[in-house]
């Protein structure tokens, strides 16, 4: 028995000395500096030029380059001493090969986080983004970024003649892939949402949000064809990540914030930009091409040459007409905003005849506006007030709707972390009033 167990031990160990090791190459990351989309206020992103500090440019995991001997990883630690780079941090051959190497992967991308510093709050900044891009060597496709976005809140509302009623609901849970071809003149965006909100739709009407495909070869100008929001109204095309309060303005939420399938021309010179599209006028490709609807948007910037010496003033006019199921709707807006130091304050009013919007295709005349005032306390802390009225049926009387909001925010990273309060006062002619308390937070890895 004892020369059968040295002869099995024999070709156990000739077996190992046969097993090859291979080297590990994996692509790296790195940010790129030039934006992925160009409108702040719509919700294409922007470039995101938020300072990112203390992470390293090399690759986030490193290389291991042809290892020979056959010892096991630990050995090999040992007695190689070279030093990984990753964009996560520095770490040792040791840390990789030890059991706890991706808690220890964990642990230092928290500090990276911890050490950001994003003061930007105009434009979406993800917290992972230098880790989840990836730059590809080969194929159409230049670069890809992975990225998530999370918002709840928590709402008390108390009607000042019945009992008062609490809630948790999660705004949004969005995943996004961003990507650039080869060249950087054309990108890309798929953002999906698996939060199933109406029982009235089917899953996969809603899973597909944004679906696109932009180019910006022509000077100034970018072409798009997919499914995006519209850009009717300031606010209702406004991100969902840079909104100032928890919910969007009543004329924002009830006339636009919808997507549509359709092709949009936008410009953006230093005195005006516009966006103007013809599209589908089915919302969550609900059916095929029930009918066309046109949109068109243009702003003026007469302080646009002075470098913001004397502050960004924005007066905007846009039109949105169209007809689905026989159904016709008409609506016009307008907008004026002025940005100075730590001060900003924006005004919006549309007028609609019919409208396709979040409230859904209807024929009734409606019309609102409302006006915000905020003021930055500091980098992180900003103070906010908005007067919102919103008349859903011009021909009905005594029915208007007005909500006076105070907000603070508190921005721990930019857009990418933030806290949200609320209080909202709800005053309606056919309804009793009530006092809504909303405490919220997002979060964009």
């Amino acid at each position: 028995m004892n020369i059968v167990k040295k002869f099995l031990f024999l070709i156990l160990i000739l077996g190992l000395s046969q097993i090859p090791v291979y080297s590990l190459d994996v692509i790296t990351l790195e940010t790129d500096s030039r934006p992925f989309f160009s409108d702040t206020v719509l919700d294409i992103q922007e470039s995101d030029d938020n300072p990112v500090s203390g992470i390293d440019e090399n690759s986030i995991y490193g290389k291991i380059q042809n290892i020979e001997n056959k010892n096991t990883s630990t050995d090999y630690a040992k007695q190689n001493k070279q030093t990984f780079k990753s964009g996560i941090a520095d770490y040792s051959a040791e840390d990789f090969s030890s059991k706890f190497f991706l808690l220890n992967i964990l642990s230092n991308a928290a500090k990276d986080i911890y050490n950001l510093e994003i003061e930007r709050t105009d434009v979406p900044s993800a917290l992972l983004k230098d880790k989840l891009t990836f730059n590809i060597q080969e194929g159409p496709v230049e670069s890809v970024h992975f990225w998530t976005a999370f918002q709840s809140h928590f709402t008390t509302e108390i009607n000042e003649n019945s009992d008062a009623n609490s809630n948790f609901d999660v705004g949004l849970i969005n995943v996004l892939i961003d990507g650039k071809l080869r060249g950087g003149k054309e990108n890309f965006r798929i953002m999906l949402d698996p939060t199933h909100r109406s029982s009235h739709t089917p899953f996969m009407q809603t899973f597909f949000q944004d679906m696109y495909i932009e180019t910006n070869r022509i000077p100034h100008t970018r072409v798009l064809i997919g499914n995006s929001r519209p850009g009717v109204g300031i606010e209702g095309a406004q991100s969902p990540y840079t909104l100032s309060f928890i919910n969007r303005s009543m004329i924002s939420r009830n006339l636009s914030n919808m997507r549509k399938f359709g092709v949009r021309v936008r410009g953006d010179y230093s005195l005006m930009n516009y966006d103007a599209g013809i599209y589908s006028s089915s919302t969550n490709f609900t059916s095929f091409f029930p009918g066309h609807e046109f949109d068109a948007w243009i702003n003026l910037k007469p302080l646009g040459k002075t470098d913001g010496k004397y502050g960004k003033l924005v007066t905007g006019a846009g039109v949105q007409s169209g007809e689905k199921h026989d159904t016709s709707y008409y609506m016009t807006g307008a907008y004026a905003g002025y940005e100075y130091k730590k001060f900003w304050t924006k005004f919006e009013y549309a007028r609609a005849n019919g409208s396709n919007g979040g409230a859904g295709l209807t024929n009734k005349h409606s019309q609102g506006m409302f006006v915000t005032a905020a003021y930055r306390l500091t980098k992180k802390l900003e103070l906010l007030a908005r007067y919102d009225h919103f008349d859903p049926d011009r021909d009905v009387s005594n029915n208007n709707r007005r909500e006076i909001t105070l907000g603070t925010n508190y921005y721990l990273k930019g857009q990418a972390l933030k806290l949200i309060f609320n209080y909202v006062f709800c005053k309606n002619d056919s309804i009793d009033d009530s006092h809504r308390l909303m405490v919220g937070t997002q979060l964009l890895l």
